[in-house]
């Protein structure tokens, strides 16, 4: 097993990048593996670490289908609704409440007022 090369942050030599950095140029790994690593120094905690890709194996982005934009908007929708009473809360719910932020200051059998459609 061989160690991969680290580089102190923004000192990484060119023709390597992240996933973010690639991302941004529409590109991806590819199925490569990774050739070095970027290490940020940090105070109170270990450093963080990015690992590099090679910029000439980089493939395309996959174009996004029709099909795979209609399901992606379906999921982000389900994330907003509230399950206590079905609204819409207009952001994603968070995931530690399990329903919206007014529906979770109140009792679980009455959902908030806040929460139910406007009559």
């Amino acid at each position: 097993m061989t160690t991969l090369p680290v580089y102190r942050w923004r000192l990484a030599p060119d023709g390597l990048a992240t996933r973010r950095q690639l991302r941004a140029a529409g590109l991806r790994p590819g199925g490569q593996d990774v050739v070095a690593q970027v290490e940020r120094p940090r105070r109170k905690r270990g450093p963080l670490v990015a690992f590099l890709y090679r910029l000439d194996l980089a493939v395309p982005v996959r174009p996004m289908t029709p099909a795979r934009r209609a399901s992606l908007a379906k999921a982000n929708a389900a994330r907003r609704r509230c399950p206590a009473y079905g609204r819409d809360a207009g952001y994603v719910i968070p995931a530690s409440l399990g329903m919206c932020v007014p529906c979770h200051g109140t009792p679980t059998d009455t959902p908030s007022d806040l929460c139910q459609e406007p009559a």
